[in-house]
């Protein structure tokens, strides 16, 4: 974490989840960061995927998946016990791994689950691992994504909103951050249609009174293009260290998907993306 502070109050609780493959190791160290920083209780999770007629004929294979992540998990707590940090390694066995991420970070009173982009599966960059975006759907609280190789800082905060009430918690959040941490905060709002570009700026010029009321550095964009394309593209020019983006769209989708454009964001970012629920 950019110094040595605590980007948001409630952190009291967090959450790990990792599926032993080399995506998940960034997610692994900045939740331990996060946790020292915080003075967090940490919850290292692994779900071994489970087909139960796959498993009646080769059990042993099932037995083999288990010990993997119980070791997995064993050398998480060790990494997180040289840093003062009380760690509960939970392994579950799952048809849905999603479903029991889930269950266990309500079960827990998490206050934020963090993950990697791409599991085992290791699909294409344009769309995160499903479990992930399931974990995000459906997550009780804020989700950090962090990607391979990513740092969590917040120095430089791009915060994405479409005036929608799923921004408008996004928007809380970032302020809330950019206080505490002392960030500049940059935000973005993308029509996509000539008739948007009006909303557009209305919607960046909410949030820039927002946080000029709370005495934050802020400067504001609204283009018009393709939202999530605008939104990577912007990171990198304005070499920002954290996105922070509202879990739904406009739409309002079920809660199993996300807003398509959080879900392309996260897939082609190359910095941590927090997604606040609102």
């Amino acid at each position: 974490m950019n110094g040595l502070l605590c980007p948001a109050a409630r952190m009291e609780k967090l959450m790990v989840a990792t599926d032993g493959s080399a995506y998940s190791e960034s997610a692994i160290r900045e939740a331990i960061n996060l946790a020292k920083v915080c003075s967090s209780k940490l919850f290292a999770v692994s779900i071994v995927t489970t087909n139960l007629e796959f498993e009646t004929v080769v059990p042993q294979v099932m037995e083999k998946d288990e010990k993997e992540a119980r070791e997995n998990l064993e050398s998480i707590k060790s990494r997180a016990a040289k840093e003062g940090i009380d760690c509960d390694a939970i392994v579950r066995l799952s048809e849905e791994p999603f479903q029991d991420i889930i269950d266990l970070a309500e079960k827990n009173k998490v206050n934020m689950i963090i993950v990697g982009t791409h599991g085992r599966t290791g699909l294409k960059r344009l769309m995160m691992g499903s479990v992930t975006a399931k974990v995000i759907g459906h997550s009780p609280c804020n989700v950090l994504v962090v990607p391979l190789h990513a740092k969590v800082e917040c120095k430089n905060i791009l915060l994405a909103t479409d005036g929608s009430k799923y921004s408008a918690a996004a928007a809380a959040e970032a302020i809330g951050i950019a206080k505490k941490c002392g960030s500049s905060l940059l935000v973005i709002s993308v029509a996509s249609t000539d008739t948007e570009v009006a909303s557009a700026a209305a919607n960046v010029k909410k949030v820039t009174g927002m946080a000029e009321r709370e005495n934050i550095h802020i400067e504001g964009i609204a283009v018009k293009g393709n939202p999530y394309e605008a939104i990577i593209e912007t990171a990198k020019q304005k070499r920002a260290d954290l996105i922070i983006m509202g879990s739904h769209g406009r739409t309002g989708l079920e809660r199993l998907l996300m807003g398509s454009v959080t879900e392309r964001v996260i897939g082609h970012s190359e910095v941590a993306v927090l997604v606040v629920k609102a």
